[in-house]
């Protein structure tokens, strides 16, 4: 059964409310909106009409919408075979995106293949960004600005990617790897 948008309203105001360590009285000076009116609808016991919302929601500095979209699953599962890579290098070079960015998060992770021979260059990423490979298939040569790494299966690296990166597959087969890219906050 759906919850009450009500309901489920009241229920996002107080976790937003909660996450920043406001108490009522806080929220009620920054929107505008009483400590008792906030009470209720935190509760679910008021249906607050559209005009109290955009004071809530400007006064949080929130999106209209983060009050009525469902909540972010907590299981989540990628199949390998619903997945389009992006491709590089005439098809050689293919990154699955199985977890992209999200905002909250800051990193996103990929599946990526390489053909036998295959050379993939990565341009510098922006200041703090850092990468997390680790092997699962084949052989690669990881060179890092002038320092170069062979990477076999089981093998993992992290680095600074804020410098030039060329990935090469050294093996006679594909080379497989998970990549974790972190963005640092802004």
């Amino acid at each position: 059964m759906n919850e009450p948008i009500h309901k489920m309203v009241g229920r996002k105001i107080l976790n937003i409310r909660k996450t920043r360590g406001l108490s009522l009285d806080q929220v009620a000076d920054l929107t505008g909106v009483s400590k008792a009116m906030l009470g209720q609808i935190e509760r679910g016991d008021s249906n607050p009409t559209i005009s109290v919302l955009w004071k809530i929601v400007s006064g949080l500095q929130i999106s209209f919408t983060s009050l009525i979209e469902d909540d972010e699953p907590k299981i989540t599962v990628v199949r390998a075979a619903e997945l389009s890579p992006f491709e590089e290098e005439d098809g050689q070079y293919r990154a699955y995106p199985l977890f992209p960015f999200h905002p909250q998060k800051n990193f996103e992770v990929y599946t990526v293949e390489m053909e036998s021979g295959c050379t993939h260059a990565s341009d510098p990423h922006n200041n703090g960004v850092e990468e997390y490979i680790l092997m699962v298939a084949g052989t690669i040569e990881l060179t890092i600005a002038q320092e170069s790494y062979i990477l076999n299966v089981g093998d993992a690296i992290h680095f600074s990617a804020d410098r030039p990166h060329t990935y090469t597959n050294l093996s006679d087969t594909k080379a497989v790897c998970k990549t974790l890219i972190y963005y640092p906050s802004s």
